[in-house]
């Protein structure tokens, strides 16, 4: 007899992480469902990652006991679910539990009708009475007993509830009335709440807001916003020198508990990563401060080493914390005395007041521990050694090589080798954006590899796209997750962009034949907007039945914003103007009430800009350094609504090109004579093409 439960066929790694808990867990399905009516049992759903510290903490006190495993298999159904794996679930029992709680997070513990309406929710119990919360055993010994005994007050109480997650983020917010004046808004939101000493927005916990600072970078380098400018300029230098920064292996951790960045949760996101690459892309694009270039680089060198498949292309999902749950970050934190036994005298000297790694550390549970985080600068430093810049700089570079090289012999925390679609897409444009910011071979060349492999893998036309391009073990799931509104969103953005970084008419055509899906899956005619999932006739299991169209920005960016913003970069290529009108209509659906959600909304403001804003583009037409130094200047600054394309004159004929280009771009290159040019369209009309530097920037700056 196996000592396995079901969750031994699962393919997710979280799941699978719990196979040989005594509970009977059931994955999310109609078999869960089926034996909860069947039996009359309350459902005890948990929700949690692999990369969730508080999940494997519950895990080990609560679902690996014998004594609590067997109260829940004799008063409930048990269902796990892996938030990454199916977000859709998540959103849902997400926006109940905070319904009845206050709070959401993860590990997220909901009890169920056998229907599947919560009535009961929370996130982490102890096992035992502690942290001032019931221990687990008698909430749930008390919650079977209300199920048995005062049905009625459940039922009630989950009805109240059910209409709470329909409310959730699908709540009337039409209006007709879009304006910059709305972005103005969201960005004085955003800039309100910036800590001008340590960076970031709020106190602590501190987050990383990417599609905020983007829509910051963008205000900033459009008008001239010196606030914003700052606002962006600090938060990512301060965040970059902080704990929440990996400074040997490079990347970013989830986030920050205190407000100076110092002690992070140290679990590292693909999502976040690739996030965070884009927003120092852009800030070097924009400021040309070559910092936020080299953490850009970093950023990658983490990503190419840590999360991605080099051998097939794709990126994973995420690197844990902790390397087991006896330590609390220990693999990337440090005594003084382990870095003094990685480092000579002279390195420490110098790495020690660096990275701040005194006797007394950072951490809670082990105070002798530090999270390597930047306190001086190297002159400051190199001063009070009396070594000169170069010596402390060449001294910083070996310590910083001997550190990470002991680190790595540390037992390396698990790296989750999903490859979600959405994710993946994410990460794709942001290589796309720094291999023609940064003028790199390397991220383009990964990223088309990457691309080829998700739609060779998740995409068909005819069932539709997949949630999750590959499981990490060789076998394939049993049951296909389909693809969510966001999957399909930050597709399209990195098909577009792959045909702006090759020229090649499939990449827009793949575009086009994704939309075409999303709208027909997806979208609201009636009621405008998009839902997060689709409309097909399926019985929708427990709370997935209710309808949500997502808006605000946590953790990624909005389906609905990303979604319209897909849509208007489609019409400026094909010129089809029922792409836009889908647009508007999304982003009319939200604009009643998008202002209060500030830094939540800067994915919203983004696509706003793309629809208020006339699209530029700047179409390089050549080859050699002459095409190179036109398509240089022309991404210089960051504007959402430019995009630059460089062809090769056999890319520019009628039938290689999207509809727009092709009315304008063909024979030019004839006209001259073989020489490179530019032409810059604005909205519907276009420039006469120029082969002059300086023309070119003129007709840049005057149409931006």
């Amino acid at each position: 007899m196996s000592s396995f439960n079901a969750l031994e066929h699962a393919a997710s790694s979280y799941l699978r992480s719990a196979m040989h808990q005594p509970i009977r867990w059931h994955e999310w399905g109609e078999a869960a469902f089926a034996a909860a009516a069947k039996e009359d049992k309350p459902i005890l759903l948990d929700i949690g990652a692999v990369w969730c510290h508080w999940c494997h903490v519950m895990d080990r006190e609560s679902y690996e006991n014998p004594a609590l495993a067997e109260v829940i298999n004799r008063h409930f159904i048990a269902v796990k679910v892996d938030r990454d794996e199916r977000p859709d679930v998540d959103a849902r029992y997400q926006a109940a539990v905070q319904a009845m709680s206050g709070q959401g997070g993860w590990p997220l513990t909901a009890i169920l009708t056998p229907d599947g309406r919560p009535f009961f929710g929370g996130t982490y119990f102890p096992a035992d009475d502690r942290y001032g919360r019931p221990g687990f055993q008698r909430v749930l010994l008390t919650l079977s007993d209300v199920w048995k005994t005062r049905r009625d007050e459940a039922l009630e109480s989950a009805a109240s509830v059910f209409a709470a997650i329909e409310h959730s983020e699908t709540f009337s917010g039409r209006s007709a009335s879009l304006s910059l004046g709305i972005i103005d808004k969201l960005v004085q939101s955003s800039i309100s709440q910036f800590d001008p000493r340590h960076g970031g927005f709020g106190s602590q916990p501190k987050f990383p807001h990417p599609a905020a600072v983007d829509l910051l970078i963008d205000t900033a380098a459009r008008t001239g916003n010196e606030p914003a400018k700052e606002t962006v300029t600090v938060t990512l230098k301060k965040m970059s020198e902080g704990g929440i920064y990996d400074h040997l292996a490079g990347g970013f951790h989830r986030y920050s508990v205190d407000e100076r960045w110092v002690v992070p949760h140290f679990e590292k996101m693909l999502y976040d990563n690739a996030g965070l690459l884009a927003n120092y892309v852009h800030a070097f694009q924009t400021f040309v401060d070559p910092a936020f270039a080299q953490t850009a680089n970093d950023i990658m060198r983490w990503m190419n080493e840590w999360l991605t498949d080099r051998e097939q292309g794709g990126f994973y999902a995420s690197q844990d914390a902790d390397a087991s749950l006896d330590d609390d970050g220990d693999y990337f934190t440090w005594t003084r005395a382990e870095a003094s036994a990685a480092l000579t005298p002279e390195e420490l000297a110098i790495a020690g007041p660096y990275y701040d790694i005194g006797e007394i550390g950072d951490m809670h549970h082990n105070p002798q521990k530090n999270v390597l985080h930047i306190r001086h600068s190297l002159e400051e430093i190199a001063q009070r050694a009396s070594r000169s810049i170069e010596e402390a700089g060449q001294l910083l570079l070996s310590a910083r090589e001997k550190l990470y090289a002991s680190r790595l012999a540390r037992p390396t925390p698990f790296i989750d080798k999903t490859l979600y679609t959405a994710w993946n897409a994410m990460a794709i444009s942001a290589y796309f954006d720094a291999g023609r910011v940064l003028d790199a071979e390397a991220p383009r060349a990964f990223a088309l590899k990457s691309l080829d492999r998700i739609l060779r893998d998740a995409w068909e036309p005819q069932t539709g796209l997949a949630h999750v391009v590959a499981y990490p073990e060789s076998e394939a799931a049993r049951t296909r997750v389909s693809g969510v509104l966001e999957d399909y969103a930050f597709l399209i953005h990195a098909c577009i962009d792959a045909w702006e970084a090759t020229g090649e008419l499939r990449w827009y055509q793949h575009a086009q034949q994704l939309a075409d899906t999303m709208i027909a899956r997806f979208y609201d005619a009636t009621g405008g907007g998009f839902f997060d999932t689709e409309q097909n006739s399926e019985p929708k299991l427990g709370a997935l039945s209710a309808r949500r169209k997502p808006m605000q920005d946590s953790p990624t960016p909005a389906g609905n914003p990303v979604a319209a913003a897909a849509l208007l970069r489609l019409e400026a290529l094909s010129g089809l103007a029922g792409l836009r009108e889908k647009a508007e209509d999304t982003l009319e659906t939200f604009a009643g009430v998008i202002e209060h959600f500030g830094l939540y909304a800067g994915s919203y403001g983004l696509a706003l800009d793309r629809l208020l804003l006339p699209s530029v583009q700047v179409v390089v037409v050549g080859e050699g350094d002459p095409a190179r130094r036109f398509s240089t200047v022309a991404t210089a600054r960051y504007a959402v609504n430019k995009t630059v394309i460089q062809l090769r004159p056999s890319q520019v004929s009628a039938d290689a090109l999207p509809p727009v280009l092709a009315e304008t771009l063909p024979g030019l290159p004839q006209l001259h004579g073989g020489t490179a040019f530019a032409m810059v369209c604005r909205g519907t009309s276009c420039l006469p093409p120029t082969s002059d530097i300086e023309q070119l920037l003129l007709q840049i700056s005057e149409a931006g």
